[in-house]
């Protein structure tokens, strides 16, 4: 009887380790899926794009599931939000600039320091919440408890007042600290003496 009970024992005590081992090879091939997939932006952002066309389409075909879809667009919405502002608020910074400048700019000559925009929001992540979100949203659209009915155009009117007033204030903030929230790599600029040595030495080969 008792080597019955170990023999159970030990044989759910192996089945747990195996589910264990089973999900955490599951983590990690999603993890370096993700990793190999961090390069390739516009690969990835045209996964999304489609992911997301797949969902609209499933909206307007059934006509249906207006509710997550608005859901959907409002946590869009305050992604690309996130994604807009800079990881450390100018307003509440008490370290960008003094109190006589009007905000943290941008560097105008060659012997400034870049300081490229960090985002709230990383890019990647950005990505990642969008194409989970969107991937969500459509696997309620299988289901009809979700499929709730609602009067669809107060929530486009209401979701496009909604945007604008969003996307006015983010605008407003970002001309009163002059900050751009897209930057490209950072610029490299040729020394002067370099320019007249390069010159010169194209004048010598002729």
């Amino acid at each position: 009887m008792m080597n019955e009970d170990n023999s159970s024992a030990s044989t759910a005590t192996s089945s747990a380790g195996g589910v264990k081992k089973f999900f955490q090879r599951l983590s990690q091939t999603y993890q370096s899926s993700l990793d190999r997939s961090t390069p390739h932006t516009r690969m990835r952002w045209v996964f999304a794009g489609f992911v997301l066309l797949l969902f609209v389409l499933r909206i307007f075909i059934y006509q249906g599931w207006y509710i997550v879809c608005y859901a959907l667009g409002i946590y869009h919405l305050n992604l690309f939000i996130a994604f807009l502002t800079p990881k450390i608020d100018p307003e509440f910074d008490p370290y960008a600039q003094d109190e006589e400048d009007d905000g943290p700019n941008l560097p105008t000559h060659s012997n400034e320091e870049f300081r490229p925009f960090i985002r709230r929001l990383p890019e990647f992540k950005f990505w990642l919440s969008v194409t989970k979100s969107t991937a969500i949203g459509l696997f309620c659209t299988f289901f009809d408890f979700f499929n709730v009915p609602v009067f669809w155009p107060i929530l486009v009117m209401y979701f496009i007042t909604l945007f604008c007033i969003t996307m006015k204030r983010q605008i407003k903030h970002m001309i009163k600290y002059k900050y751009l929230p897209f930057t490209r790599n950072k610029p490299r600029y040729q020394r002067v003496n370099e320019a007249a040595g390069g010159a010169n030495f194209g004048g010598n080969s002729k």
